[in-house]
C-alpha cells in the first residue's frame, strides 16, 4: 500500500464513488510536480497513488476530477474538481485523505 491513499464516498447515494480520476502532486518551488495518479476502484479507493515511490516531507495536492464522475451518471454538479492540499511532516507515517462528495458539496479529513 502507498504511503498516501484516498477513499471517495458519494454521500448523495450512500455508496463508494467508483471511477473518480485522481492526481497527486508535490509542491516544488513555485510549481507542482506530478507524484502519482489513479482512478477510484469499486470500493471508491486508491491504494497505490505513489506507485512505489518513496514519500518525502512537503506539501502535496490531491485533485479529484468530480466532473468526470458525475457526468458518467448524467448528474449535474457544482464543483468540476476538488483540490485538497495537505502537509507531510513525517514521511514514515501513512496519510489517508478521504473525500465525502455530493453534487453540490464536499468535505475531507485526515483518516487512518
Amino acid at each position: 500500500m502507498s504511503a498516501i491513499t484516498t477513499h471517495v464516498l458519494d454521500t448523495s447515494t450512500g455508496r463508494p464513488a467508483a471511477g473518480v480520476p485522481v492526481t497527486l502532486e508535490k509542491q516544488a518551488g513555485d510549481g507542482w510536480q506530478s507524484a502519482g495518479q489513479g482512478v477510484t476502484n469499486q470500493d471508491g479507493r486508491i491504494t497505490d497513488l505513489l506507485a512505489g515511490a518513496k514519500l518525502a516531507p512537503g506539501t502535496y495536492r490531491l485533485t479529484f476530477d468530480t466532473a468526470t464522475y458525475f457526468s458518467a451518471s448524467q448528474q449535474p454538479s457544482f464543483y468540476p474538481q476538488v483540490q485538497v492540499m495537505f502537509t507531510v511532516g513525517d514521511a514514515a507515517q501513512h496519510y489517508h485523505v478521504p473525500l465525502l462528495l455530493s453534487p453540490f458539496g464536499y468535505s475531507t479529513y485526515r483518516g487512518s
